[in-house]
C-alpha cells in the first residue's frame, strides 16, 4: 500500500522576495529551512518545531500567521482556502504594522 503524500506551495509575494534580497544570509538559509517544511509537512509541521514559535496573527494581521526566524525576523503568511498553498507575505525585522 502506498501512502499519499501532498506537498504543499509556496508562494512568495514579490515585496517578500524583494525583502529576502536584502536580508543576512543565515537569516535566508533559515527561511529555506521553513520553506521545505512547509513543502513537505504543511503548517502543521512548523508546529512541531518550537524554534519558529509558529502562531495565529491578530489586530491587523488577523487571518495571517508568523514563525520566528530568529529572536528578531519573522515569516508573516496566510494559508488560502485551506488548500496546500502557502503565501509569504512578508519576511522582516519583528515589525507588524503592514506598509
Amino acid at each position: 500500500m502506498y501512502a499519499i503524500l501532498s506537498m504543499w506551495k509556496v508562494f512568495e509575494h514579490k515585496k517578500a522576495v524583494k525583502q529576502l534580497n536584502s536580508l543576512p544570509v543565515e537569516i535566508i538559509k533559515r527561511y529555506e529551512k521553513w520553506k521545505d517544511i512547509v513543502i513537505i509537512s504543511g503548517p502543521n509541521g512548523l508546529k512541531m518545531i518550537k524554534g519558529f514559535n509558529d502562531e495565529p496573527l491578530l489586530g491587523e494581521w488577523k487571518g495571517f500567521q508568523s514563525s520566528h526566524l530568529n529572536l528578531q525576523f519573522r515569516v508573516i503568511y496566510k494559508i488560502e482556502n485551506e488548500q496546500f498553498f502557502v503565501q509569504v507575505v512578508k519576511v522582516a525585522a519583528h515589525d507588524y504594522r503592514r506598509k
